[in-house]
């Protein structure tokens, strides 16, 4: 492990802070969802993801990642910028005209870590089988890691491509869900049921695992399980259960913040119960 537990929790309230100050600077953004997904994405980039921080578009011989949801944007920069993909400062940029750092995660800026232009919603899967299919044609034996809203999922594309992953055993691949109940209109069970997932996807012939996406220490242990998986005929669907908003009280639990900026008085009690570990932007 190249982190203590307690350094990786340290990381994802930096990123949670540093989350909370872009949308608040933006006045515009999803706070939410990013605020529940960033202990996700510390394991993942600073423990699990085999990447190196010189950016290479192809990313031969290196897992890749990709963000299907991408409204969720806030956490996967914070995220980069302190893995050491572009300076911090840049964060501060957030949503401006010119920014590299847009609302949603687009390429033609040529922001370092973005492979693919994403957040219309429903097509990261299929993205991500495209690149498994390629480092399968290039004997490239690394990992295709993917995240999905779990409202997403009510789009159809979805299932079209949850049909054709396992039917072309692309075993090197680990989909994750954020399954958080909330969309921006709703409780997904109120707005479209989404019923078992887990019955889903293992009747369509994936692996699926169930992980507590709150926890650095499940969220380890699931990401390294779901590696053990691979290579055996079948795609891995990660089922990741989080809180949206989490870190930050009010915020939890709620699809009002799915979409909603905080003001100046909101900002302040958020990062009161936020600690600065590696020190703002």
């Amino acid at each position: 492990m190249k982190h203590t537990i307690k350094e990786l929790e340290d990381i994802a309230s930096q990123i949670r802070r540093d989350i909370i100050r872009m949308v608040y600077g933006a006045q515009s953004g999803h706070p939410g969802g990013s605020l529940g997904c960033a202990d996700f994405f510390t394991a993942l980039y600073f423990e699990v993801l085999n990447h190196r921080d010189k950016f290479e578009m192809d990313g031969n011989n290196e897992d890749i990642f990709f963000l299907s949801n991408g409204h969720i944007s806030p956490v996967w920069y914070s995220t980069l910028a302190r893995s050491g993909y572009f300076d911090i400062k840049e964060l501060a940029t957030y949503r401006m005209l010119n920014s590299r750092v847009q609302g949603h995660p687009t390429t033609h800026e040529g922001l370092p870590g973005i492979r693919v232009a994403s957040g219309s919603l429903g097509q990261g899967m299929s993205v991500a089988i495209g690149a498994a299919l390629a480092k399968r044609l290039n004997e490239d034996k690394s990992y295709i890691y993917s995240l999905h809203g779990d409202g997403e999922l009510q789009e159809g594309q979805n299932w079209e491509a949850a049909m054709f992953a396992p039917f072309h055993k692309l075993d090197r691949l680990i989909c994750t869900v954020d399954y958080n109940g909330q969309q921006i209109d709703g409780p997904t069970k109120d707005v479209l049921s989404l019923d078992s997932l887990q019955d889903k996807f293992e009747a369509f012939g994936w692996h699926v695992i169930n992980t507590d996406g709150n926890n650095m220490t499940a969220i380890l242990e699931g990401l390294h399980f779901a590696k053990t998986l691979t290579g055996k005929g079948k795609p891995i669907l990660n089922l990741m259960s989080t809180q949206m908003g989490a870190g930050v009280d009010y915020m939890e639990g709620s699809h009002k913040w799915h979409g909603s900026a905080p003001d100046k008085g909101q900002m302040e009690i958020a990062l009161a119960q936020l600690p600065e570990t590696l020190g703002d932007y």
